[in-house]
């Protein structure tokens, strides 16, 4: 199924053939032409990524500002049915939309944890998860100790978001780097080609071509390589999303962080299944327990 194309890939995709066309008009050389076209349309997937490691930072630390006060106003022996529509008005904008949706559920009689869900699946973010996994258990087994709960997935939360804020900055400057590497051998290569044919009259053959084509192709990887080096690796979340089957070891993880017996270890991951009930399950609840 084919994809609308955004303003930005149509953007990339004339500018790719404008540099390929310019190139193969300079150099005669349509490897030249092809590489120089593919670097244009990756060079936002190969050097890009600092926005979306940005808005990532941006969304852990509205998370973060937002427990810190869903933390102080429990420590006041205030109810979650009431403090978590009343966050809304000062929660960072970046959660405001998801908290309107949840306060518009619990205003409608959903199930507290439900709407809990529903909130963790809108964020869908694994720090998200471990806060919203606390005030679900709360929700159903009313405990006394959530301020202290919150006070420490909150602490967790902002070492995370110091660690992050570190990486991103020492790898803008790698990114930097890279693309003042790629432009200053681009230019390197277009003054060979246009002041100096006789020099680089060799690639004009077809044995030339190959050989570029193998010469691109080391660049491309390494480049490849960097970008891979670069990337943050996803975490995976533990609360599911609707229509997802958990794993054995995602309930059984959550079962032994909870106490919990793998029947509420399902419930509280949120997979919308049921554990068939039978002899053969009790083992599987007690290791879960």
């Amino acid at each position: 199924m084919s994809q609308a194309r955004t303003p930005q890939a149509s953007a990339r995709g004339v500018a790719a053939v404008v540099a390929g066309a310019g190139t193969l008009l300079i150099t005669r050389w349509p490897v030249a032409a092809v590489g120089i076209a593919a670097l244009v349309v990756s060079w936002q997937s190969l050097f890009g990524g600092s926005r979306a490691e940005q808005a990532a930072i941006n969304r852990l630390e509205a998370l973060v500002l937002w427990t810190e006060s869903l933390r102080d106003t429990v420590a006041a022996h205030a109810s979650l049915e009431r403090v978590i529509p009343a966050s809304t008005r000062t929660a960072p904008p970046l959660m405001q939309a998801p908290l309107t949706r949840l306060a518009g559920q619990l205003h409608s009689h959903m199930p507290m944890d439900r709407a809990l869900q529903g909130l963790a699946n809108d964020l869908n973010d694994p720090s998200a998860d471990l806060v919203i996994a606390a005030l679900i258990l709360n929700t159903r087994r009313r405990g006394d100790q959530l301020a202290g709960v919150l006070s420490g997935l909150a602490e967790s939360a902002r070492q995370e978001l110091s660690t992050r804020t570190r990486i991103s900055q020492g790898r803008a400057g790698l990114r930097r780097g890279v693309q003042i590497m790629v432009a200053i051998t681009i230019a390197f290569a277009g003054y060979l080609a246009v002041f100096s044919r006789e020099y680089v009259e060799p690639y004009a053959s077809v044995t030339g071509q190959i050989v570029l084509v193998v010469v691109l192709g080391m660049f491309g990887a390494g480049f490849a390589w960097m970008r891979r080096l670069a990337m943050t690796p996803d975490t995976a979340r533990f609360l599911a999303t609707p229509g997802t089957q958990p794993s054995d070891e995602e309930i059984r993880l959550v079962a032994t962080l909870t106490r919990s017996p793998r029947t509420e270890a399902l419930r509280l991951i949120g997979s919308g299944t049921t554990t068939p009930p039978g002899p053969s399950r009790a083992p599987d609840d007690r290791r879960g327990s």
